[in-house]
């Protein structure tokens, strides 16, 4: 039997999560065409007859502007480090520039094997991905591309075999029931964060931390949950809320709805927005809110 552990890298929005949750079948990550969705390194388990696949989906490779990304790009610098094998997620899309090329470069050139998936080619000229390939092999990268489209499903079974024979040999790392190890808790409030990334515009999103102060099944079969947004600046706040609240109404709605789906049962949202000055820029408070920042 082949298991290990598979760091998923990449830029962001290259398509990381998505390509998780579909190889998976099930929603581990959430999803948006914002940078910086994936605040942490999260696992989403596919469990075969002849393999186990643990993926490792990481924040993407972004310029750090805080504290908070600071510390995503230490996490997914220590997961790259600390896996079997690297799946190296570019955006077919967006095309290859040198910039691609080096990031590419920097995580082929190390101990760890790497594949590449070649994502979204669903919405681009097709015959640009032999065109990039050639690139990539010209520039002296040696990795096998697995030109994908998670959306349509295109060369999936393809890459996850690929995927499962440079796996090394050994019993199960992860118990057969398990997709992921994250919480139902903490999936909850990744659902109300990825609604509010839908939503919202320009940089409001990126300023919000989730705060789950009541989760809990009543005997009737139905979630009380009660959460905190927090934001960073008073007119956030404003603009979270909306007109006579309907803003938030219609965000928590949204969100709703996504965790009844989620969680297989009715469920009872309530949500209020509240103001941190600079929180991203706090260890305390990232700390406070679920974020692994070690203390010097």
């Amino acid at each position: 039997m082949k298991s290990g552990y598979v760091g998923v890298i990449g830029r962001a929005n290259a398509g990381k999560s998505t390509l998780v949750n579909v190889l998976v079948g099930e929603k581990v990550a959430i999803v948006s065409p914002k940078p910086q969705t994936t605040r942490d390194a999260i696992m989403g388990v596919l469990t075969k007859e002849n393999y186990q696949i643990v993926f490792v989906d990481t924040p993407g490779l972004y310029k750090a502007k805080n504290a908070l990304s600071q510390s995503m790009m230490k996490t997914t610098q220590t997961t790259a480090r600390d896996v079997d094998l690297i799946l190296f997620v570019h955006d077919g899309h967006a095309g290859l520039s040198e910039e691609d090329i080096a990031l590419i470069k920097r995580y082929s050139s190390g101990d760890i094997p790497m594949l590449i998936a070649y994502t979204k080619i669903d919405i681009m000229p097709k015959e640009r991905i032999p065109e990039d390939v050639k690139k990539l092999f010209d520039e002296g990268i040696e990795c096998d591309v697995y030109p994908v489209s998670a959306r349509k499903g295109t060369n999936l079974k393809n890459l996850e075999a690929a995927i499962a024979d440079m796996l090394p040999d050994g019993e199960k790392v992860i118990s057969d029931d398990i997709v992921s190890d994250k919480s139902a808790k903490f999936m909850i409030a990744e659902i109300m964060r990825e609604k509010i990334l839908l939503k919202y515009d320009k940089e409001i999103p990126h300023g919000v931390a989730i705060v789950v102060n009541t989760f809990k099944q009543g005997e009737n079969g139905v979630y009380d949950i009660n959460l905190d947004i927090v934001c960073e600046k008073s007119n956030h706040k404003a603009i979270l809320i909306g007109k006579q609240g309907a803003a938030l109404k219609e965000v928590s709605s949204f969100a709703r709805k996504d965790m009844e789906k989620f969680l297989g049962a009715k469920v009872f949202l309530t949500t209020y927005v509240k103001v941190k000055e600079d929180w991203r820029d706090r260890p305390d408070l990232m700390r406070d809110y679920g974020y692994d920042i070690k203390k010097n």
